[in-house]
């Protein structure tokens, strides 16, 4: 277990991708004593809301220190089923957001997500004490209740940054639109002032044969 709470990233010790060495890791933790957390979502283009919301799960459980904080990590193939094929975004693909979570502090545990995972798979998989869910995901009270079967309880946290992941992608969006905008412009001045030129050229060569 100290690859888990080394200092270190250690991402091969903490990124997992089958459901059965996830559970027996997540077990062994329980063994321990120590109190499980589970959280899940896509995390693209990591920014300090993520890092907040991560820091505010770990803190659910009341003591962090004795917490184990469980990360799924919505595969590329799952974001993209989600959103349709027309409006495909993930800017960073999964290995590296997978990576990338492991250098954050509060973050023990990595399971990507796939798309033919069976309905709440990662839940029923950790069983965690608390199962911590972002207001933005939107889960129905029903959802709830019945998510309540397999964990202890659950937490809706508010949304710890001030823009969204996908409001942030937008801007990046019109700002690059805006640029190819502003270049196509400038080219086709340039090829108008060219064309200008060889046709002033032109009649000045015809004027001289006249």
């Amino acid at each position: 277990m100290n690859d888990m709470f080394g200092p270190g990233s250690n991402a091969p010790a903490r990124i997992h991708t089958d459901y059965e060495e996830l559970r027996k890791k997540v077990e062994a933790c329980k063994a321990l004593g120590k109190r499980v957390v589970l959280t899940s979502g896509t995390f693209d283009i990591l920014h300090v809301g993520h890092a907040t919301y991560f820091e505010k799960a770990k803190e659910a459980a009341g003591n962090p220190e004795n917490t184990v904080l469980v990360v799924g990590v919505d595969s590329d193939e799952k974001v993209a089923k989600r959103k349709g094929e027309v409006r495909r975004r993930t800017v960073v693909q999964q290995d590296e957001r997978m990576a990338m979570l492991c250098h954050l502090r509060h973050i023990d545990l990595v399971m990507l997500k796939g798309a033919g995972d069976p309905h709440w798979q990662l839940v029923r998989t950790v069983r965690p004490d608390i199962l911590v869910i972002s207001e933005r995901t939107r889960y129905t009270k029903e959802n709830v209740e019945a998510l309540k079967e397999f964990c202890g309880t659950v937490t809706e946290l508010p949304s710890q940054g001030e823009t969204s992941t996908t409001a942030r992608i937008r801007l990046l969006y019109i700002l690059a639109g805006q640029k190819f905008k502003d270049g196509f412009l400038a080219f086709a001045g340039q090829v108008r002032q060219q064309l200008d030129d060889f046709a002033e050229s032109i009649e000045k060569m015809m004027g001289g044969s006249a």
